[in-house]
């Protein structure tokens, strides 16, 4: 039975890792239909909205999208980030980022296989900021001062940083489902609520709490700058990872540069009725139509994509072929870390050699 996705190729290397991605799926032998959308700055170019409402109801129906890299704009520009402005109105709360270790692949760390986990709604990725000299920043500072949090400087931009016991709750039953559903054994919080008392403190209490209904999955907290020098060190000893957005963010990159680089970081962000699965890398636009860059982290996405639809062969399939094409080393984009001699080839010609695979 053909299935409908939603395609948005995104910007920059987005549309060339995109096409890579789409004939691997279509060598794996199941049927979609790919329902293409443009967001970003071409559309709002074209629109005057950068992620137009058709596309927002296309997904929801859908229920499942396929999201090439987009461009974060500046801070001058006209139009939010279509990544953050997408998770309200696609109720979109939790993202996933598996990170492994791969034969053939030099790497800092040996034998890891994880799971970031991270919040996506609130923390600083909400995105409540007031600009140094609005009116916004000096009602804050004030209040800041009325209410006795210390005087901050008059020419500060200021940033909320929410986090909220139903959003927390939501993170983490995901988190412990997630940890069941795939045979996980221990779920570590991310935190830095030695400081942060009241907001990663709250996250780490939500955490403990939803971990005494799971009595049978281990569960400990970390220190997020202590947690990024145990990763550093043993990696492997590391199962799943929950964090807040941004130590989240931080902590995935991380682990993905000790395992091979953002060219292998697939990803997934959820709600309860839809999911957009995307790559964790950028849009490097340097590089965009040299058919240059490594297109795996998106091909993976692609993966977890037909996981989730109800394809778990034909994902597994996918994961066996890149395994065998880095464990072989012969063929790989200028990006990747091989440990021995290889012929460099393009983001093409390493699509072609997955799907010959398959």
């Amino acid at each position: 039975m053909t299935k409908r996705v939603v395609l948005l190729p995104g910007e920059g290397i987005g549309p060339e890792v995109a096409a890579a991605a789409l004939r691997v799926v279509k060598a794996t032998g199941v049927e979609i239909e790919w329902d293409v959308r443009q967001v970003g700055a071409a559309s709002y170019r074209q629109t005057g909205s950068a992620l137009p409402g058709d596309v927002v109801e296309a997904i929801r129906e859908c229920g499942v999208a396929l999201k090439g890299p987009l461009e974060t704009p500046l801070r001058s520009e006209a139009y939010r980030s279509v990544n953050v402005a997408m998770r309200a109105p696609l109720d979109l709360f939790v993202q996933v980022r598996p990170v492994r270790s791969w034969k053939g692949v030099r790497s800092a760390v040996q034998h890891a296989d994880l799971v970031m986990i991270r919040s996506i709604t609130e923390d600083l990725s909400a995105g409540i900021e007031y600009e140094e000299g609005s009116v916004g920043a000096q009602e804050l500072i004030d209040l800041v001062a009325r209410h006795g949090g210390g005087r901050l400087d008059p020419s500060s931009g200021v940033g909320i940083k929410p986090i909220s016991r139903r959003a927390s709750r939501r993170t983490w039953e995901f988190a412990f489902r997630h940890a069941e559903r795939y045979g996980r054994r221990r779920v570590t919080a991310a935190h830095k609520a030695t400081v942060q008392r009241r907001t990663d403190g709250l996250f780490l209490e939500v955490g403990t709490q939803v971990a005494s209904e799971h009595p049978d999955m281990a569960f400990d907290g970390k220190l997020v700058d202590a947690l990024a020098a145990e990763l550093v060190r043993r990696a492997a000893d590391y199962d799943v990872v929950v964090a807040p957005a941004l130590y989240g963010d931080i902590l995935s990159d991380l682990a993905a540069a000790l395992t091979g680089g953002l060219g292998l970081a697939a990803g997934a962000s959820y709600g309860d009725e839809v999911a957009v699965f995307e790559p964790a890398h950028g849009t490097v636009p340097r590089h965009a139509g040299a058919d240059r860059v490594n297109p795996l982290a998106m091909i993976l996405s692609a993966a977890m994509l037909l996981s989730h639809i109800g394809e778990p062969e034909a994902a597994l399939s996918i994961h066996r072929a890149v395994g065998a094409l880095l464990e072989e080393g012969d063929q790989v984009t200028y990006d990747l870390p091989v440990d021995r001699g290889q012929r460099v080839v393009g983001t093409n010609a390493l699509a072609d050699a997955v799907a010959g695979l398959l």
